[in-house]
C-alpha cells in the first residue's frame, strides 16, 4: 500500500530529498532502443534542461541527478527561507511561468484597484500558490507532465508515460544525504556504462567536474524551446557550502573538495573492473563521519534497496515515523545502524 504523500515529504523535518521516477513503455525514455534502432538519448537533455528551469522557479535546489535509460534520480532540497522571502508580487510572477495565473493576479499586477470580493479570491490564491512554490509534489507534476507531453507527441502516441507517481525517501542527516547523492552520481559507473566520473554523461557530478574544466567535451543539454520556457533562466545545481544540517546551512553541508575526494574512491572502488578494490588510504569524509568503508561501499551500491520511505540514524527515524503516526520503513533498520554510528 502507498503512503500518503504528506507522510512522505515533511519539510519541517528535513529539506532534502532522494525522488526516483520510471518510464512504463519498453521504449526507453532515453537513450538508444536496440529492438528498433531508435535513439532516444536527446530526451537526457529534456530532463535536465527541465529540472534546472523549475527549480529558478520553485524554491527547490538541485542537489544530485542522473538520468538513466529507463529511469532518473534526483536529491532535492527544500529552500524554505527563500520561500518565506516571497513577496506577493513574487508568488504571482514565479506561478505565472508555469501557469496561466489568474485574472484577479493580473488586475492587481497591472495595479488595479481590487473589490472585496477580488481581494480575498487573491489572497486565497497567493496561499495557494506560495505552498506550491515549495512543494516537491508540485514541481515533479511539472517536471512528469512535460516530459510526458513531449515523448508523446514525439512518440505520436497517447497514454501514459510514466509508471506510476514519483517514489521519494527522506533524507534526516549528513550520513543520508551524502550516501545518498553518491548512490545518485555513481548510477553510470554502478550500471557498467561509464568508467570514471568524467564520462558519466547527465549526471550531476560530471557536471560540477566540467565546471572546474570549461575545455570538456561534456553532452550540452537540451536547447530550451519556447514550448519548455526559454524565457526563464536556469538555476544552478546547489553549492556545496561546508556546514553541518544543525547550523543555518544554505547548501550541501560538506565541502566539494572532500566530496570529490570520497565520490572518486568509491567509482573507482565498485567499478566492475576492480571488484572488491579497497584503497588504504580512506577520504576524509569517511573518518569525519565514522562511516566504515564497508558499509559505505554497500550503500553506494545498494541504497535504494538498503532504504524505503526514509534514511537517516535509527533515532531520527523512529522520530519520523512516530510524527507522521506510520508503521512502515522498517526497511533499512539494520543497515542504518551500520553505516551511522
Amino acid at each position: 500500500m502507498t503512503s500518503a504523500r504528506r507522510q512522505l515529504i515533511d519539510a519541517n523535518t528535513t529539506p532534502f530529498y532522494h525522488v526516483i521516477n520510471r518510464c512504463v513503455r519498453r521504449a526507453f525514455l532515453c537513450g538508444e532502443d536496440k529492438l528498433t534502432g531508435r535513439s532516444f538519448e536527446h530526451r537526457r537533455g529534456w530532463i535536465v534542461d527541465r529540472i534546472k528551469v523549475l527549480s529558478a522557479i520553485f524554491c527547490i535546489d538541485i542537489c544530485a541527478y542522473a538520468v538513466m535509460s529507463n529511469h532518473y534520480h534526483l536529491v532535492l532540497k527544500i529552500d524554505a527561507d527563500k520561500a518565506k522571502s516571497l513577496t506577493q508580487k513574487d508568488i504571482i510572477r514565479r506561478w505565472s511561468q508555469i501557469t496561466k495565473g489568474h485574472a484577479v493576479a493580473t488586475k492587481y499586477m497591472n495595479g488595479d484597484a481590487l473589490i472585496d470580493g477580488e481581494a480575498m479570491l487573491l489572497d486565497a490564491l497567493l496561499a495557494e500558490w506560495h505552498e506550491r512554490l515549495s512543494s516537491i509534489s508540485w514541481f515533479m507534476r511539472c517536471l512528469n507532465e512535460e516530459i510526458a507531453r513531449k515523448a508523446n507527441r514525439e512518440d505520436e502516441c497517447k497514454g501514459a508515460f510514466w509508471e506510476g507517481r514519483f517514489k521519494s525517501q527522506a533524507l534526516l542527516d549528513e550520513q543520508a544525504l551524502l550516501a545518498c547523492m553518491m548512490y545518485v552520481d555513481l548510477n553510470p559507473i554502478r550500471a557498467g556504462i561509464a568508467d570514471s566520473l568524467q564520462s558519466s554523461d547527465f549526471t550531476s557530478i560530471q557536471e560540477r567536474v566540467n565546471a572546474l574544466n570549461p575545455h570538456s567535451n561534456a553532452p550540452q543539454l537540451a536547447k530550451t524551446t519556447a514550448d519548455n520556457l526559454q524565457q526563464i533562466p536556469h538555476k544552478a545545481l546547489a553549492k556545496f557550502d561546508g556546514s553541518t544540517l544543525q547550523n543555518q546551512q544554505t547548501g550541501i553541508p560538506f565541502h566539494f573538495a572532500d566530496y570529490l575526494e570520497l565520490i572518486d574512491w568509491t567509482g573507482r572502488a565498485i567499478r566492475l573492473d576492480k571488484k572488491g578494490y579497497i584503497d588504504n588510504q580512506l577520504p576524509k569524509l569517511l573518518n569525519e563521519l565514522g562511516i566504515s568503508p564497508d558499509a559505505w561501499l554497500t550503500s553506494a551500491k545498494e541504497f535504494r534497496r538498503q532504504y524505503s520511505g526514509i534514511s537517516g540514524r535509527w533515532d531520527s527515524m523512529c522520530e519520523f515515523k512516530k510524527q507522521h503516526n506510520s508503521g512502515k520503513w522498517s526497511k533499512g533498520k539494520a543497515s542504518s545502524q551500520a553505516l551511522h554510528p
